[in-house]
């Protein structure tokens, strides 16, 4: 467990120590990669990449969080938390935090704005998580 991680768990804090466990991890990282495979298929809806992409990613990166033994009170913070979890740096988890932002304006708010190279560029934030886990 790193330092880092430790200090956000806690009464009222993002993060709650608990062990982790296998089979949820192996289902995070199934539907993760079922779901990236599925965001690729470019004759799909750009919205509906944008969403499986997303998902893909959150589901990757709460695998790796309950890999390091804790579990997120907020979504956010499983991409916030990538450099202790998995090592990755802002070009992986500022792309996972803007497009976590972009889909809160979606599902709230009703404003998905959305392009090409988002999606492409989340996709690609998304392959490096799962090349991380892979490790």
């Amino acid at each position: 467990m790193t330092q880092a991680l430790e200090n956000l768990s806690g009464p009222g804090k993002a993060l709650k120590a608990e062990a982790p466990d296998d089979s949820e991890t192996a289902g995070l990282i199934r539907t993760g990669k079922a779901r990236l495979a599925d965001a690729r298929n470019v004759s799909l809806a750009l919205e509906s990449r944008f969403d499986l992409a997303y998902n893909a990613a959150h589901a990757l990166c709460l695998a790796a969080l309950r890999c390091k033994g804790y579990r997120a009170s907020n979504r956010y913070i499983v991409f916030q938390v990538l450099p202790h979890t998995l090592g990755l740096g802002p070009a992986v988890w500022r792309v996972l935090d803007l497009c976590h932002n972009k889909r809160n304006l979606g599902e709230y708010e009703g404003l998905m704005e959305v392009d090409e190279r988002l999606v492409t560029d989340l996709i690609t934030a998304a392959e490096q998580v799962v090349k991380a886990l892979n490790a």
